[in-house]
């Protein structure tokens, strides 16, 4: 699937740091466009360890690896392990925000047992079929996954004890909103557990102003 036209056109960054509402529909369509083609497979999309391998040098349960079909791990190209950040309970209600094909979602319905409950929110339609798969095949029933079209989460206020987020946040182009969306959602006391690439330095303008740069 091509990234389309237009890929290479520079973003109108606003005074405010923000972007217009074309651009963010732009940014959101590239990002659409990649990880529709991630949802076959991460193989050779990024310059770190994905899949399977990825997921054991992130120190994730060798156990839960081993029980994961292939399918949760083809597509997996986390950046950390959200779950090395706190316990997660049973009977728990969680959220992953950008949930992917669900291997973090899998390991979550472990963590929570059949009396907890996990959602996943994911921006491209490819992951969340990819995603619904691979948890029907695996026998979860205590999932529920929704494609949503931008930042905004498909929640009542204070519905979660944990939001967990695996490299999501730095690809959203509206972070302000990802971040007051997962403090609406989450109950007081909740947790947000998350792991993601953070620039120690301000990146320049021919960056941060275009939509290849937000693809990568």
């Amino acid at each position: 699937m091509s990234d389309g036209p237009g890929k290479c056109r520079p973003l109108n960054i606003q005074k405010n740091g923000t972007f217009s509402p074309e651009d963010l529909k732009e940014i959101r369509n590239v990002m659409r466009n990649k990880y529709a083609e991630i949802s076959i497979s991460s193989a050779g999309r990024f310059q770190y360890p994905t899949g399977r391998d990825g997921a054991k040098a992130l120190g994730y349960d060798p156990d839960i690896i081993k029980s994961a079909a292939p399918g949760f791990l083809e597509s997996f190209c986390g950046v950390g392990n959200p779950f090395s950040l706190g316990e997660i309970q049973n009977g728990e209600v969680v959220l992953d925000f950008g949930c992917g094909a669900g291997f973090d979602l899998f390991v979550a319905s472990r963590l929570v047992s059949e009396t907890g409950r996990v959602c996943g929110v994911d921006l491209t339609e490819e992951m969340v079929k990819r995603a619904k798969l691979n948890l029907a095949s695996a026998h979860v029933s205590n999932v529920e996954i929704k494609k949503v079209d931008s930042e905004d989460i498909p929640y009542a206020d204070h519905t979660f004890d944990v939001v967990i987020s695996n490299g999501v946040i730095n690809l959203s182009p509206a972070k302000n909103v990802s971040f007051r969306e997962i403090y609406r959602v989450l109950k007081s006391g909740g947790r947000f557990q998350f792991a993601d690439v953070v620039s120690e330095n301000e990146l320049p303008a021919d960056l941060t102003g275009s939509l290849e740069a937000w693809s990568q």
